[in-house]
């Protein structure tokens, strides 16, 4: 290799290791462009609806916002909290209970299988169930370290203000913004990449009012099944349900364990009702919801959504799970239109004559 190349090659590993010491930084950028496209998003709808210029209707979008944040913190938060605490509390005497039926199971699986013998498989139970008194402290223990984490408020509160302040100022100029972006790249490939920044845009966009209604809708259904059934902390177990939905394969499974630890503590039946309720309303929502609200959207594959979620989890944390699937949609955009159409399969895009 020539000194010119191995200068570029040089240059290329400290870009990306500098690109990987300020990942924390670019996640939150990215956070920031993606509530920027939320605003936009319902700016467009605004002013489709009443043909108003941007700034008006940038100004009646932010007035919506304040009035769902305000009506969410005085009409909904306070009933969660209250509902959540009182939640969080039964889950220790749901372990409880839960290894008691555990014990029982194996006690009869022992009679069925040894019946008076001494031989029996109490090894098994006594391994696996110390008793229980076993579960309650490691169970504190648990929520001692989550509630240890809130120790970094300060620095998550900054966060959010920088993550709404840059929203906003995106969402403002927007325009402006991606041709800073555009020029980034060289002269000769601004117009294709502008197109690529518009995918991605969109695709942000369909990703976000997909997923609000979806969420909606889980939240609605969630909430009527447990009224039905009798299962108590309705209203937190439903606000649970449709916010966890947003994140794909983890967040339903962690919104089942609320509602049947509840129920666990009424009736061991009723606990499988809610685990029955559960899995037939995330079928429904994964095969009927969501695929007719997001039909112009484009699809991963299950595969790729959870392998995106363990990388984006390992390379950015919790906020990388949170992101997982709209950083995943950007890439696939980006890979698409870039890897594949222009450099790997270029003969099969239509160029312009020059």
């Amino acid at each position: 290799m020539r000194f010119g190349q191995w200068l570029g090659l040089l240059a290329l590993v400290a870009a990306l290791l500098l690109l990987w010491s300020l990942r924390e930084s670019l996640i939150l950028i990215f956070a920031a462009i993606v509530l920027a496209m939320a605003l936009c998003t319902l700016v467009g709808l605004v002013r489709d609806r009443l043909g108003c210029s941007r700034p008006v209707a940038l100004l009646l979008s932010l007035g919506i916002v304040v009035v769902v944040i305000a009506v969410i913190a005085t009409a909904i938060i306070p009933p969660f909290i209250e509902q959540f605490s009182e939640l969080v509390s039964k889950l220790p005497a749901a372990a409880v209970t839960l290894l008691e039926l555990l014990r029982g199971w194996m006690d009869r699986a022992s009679q069925m299988l040894y019946g008076s013998q001494t031989i029996n498989l109490s090894w098994l139970r006594d391994g696996l169930i110390k008793g229980s008194e076993g579960p309650v402290p490691n169970l504190s223990e648990g929520a001692l370290r989550l509630l240890g984490l809130a120790g970094g408020l300060g620095t998550g509160l900054l966060q959010l203000l920088f993550v709404v302040a840059v929203a906003l100022m995106v969402a403002v100029q927007p325009t402006h913004y991606r041709e800073v972006a555009v020029l980034l790249v060289p002269s000769f490939y601004r117009r294709r990449f502008r197109g690529v920044l518009v995918r991605c845009g969109e695709a942000l966009s369909a990703w976000m009012v997909g997923v609000l209604i979806s969420s909606v809708c889980v939240g609605t259904l969630a909430a009527i099944g447990l009224s039905v059934l009798g299962v108590k902390l309705v209203a937190a177990n439903a606000v649970l349900a449709g916010v966890l939905n947003v994140i794909p394969n983890v967040g339903p499974t962690l919104s089942t364990i609320f509602p049947m630890s509840v129920a666990l503590l009424e009736s061991p039946w009723k606990s499988l009702a809610v685990l029955v309720l559960y899995v037939a309303v995330q079928n429904l929502e994964s095969y009927v919801i969501t695929p007719s609200v997001m039909h112009h959207q484009l699809r991963l594959l299950p595969g790729l959504t959870l392998t995106a979620q363990l990388l984006f989890t390992l390379v950015f944390g919790p906020l990388g799970l949170l992101l997982a699937l709209p950083l995943a949609f950007c890439l696939q955009v980006i890979v698409r239109d870039v890897v594949i159409d222009d450099i790997l399969d270029p003969w099969k895009r239509e160029r312009p004559s020059p």
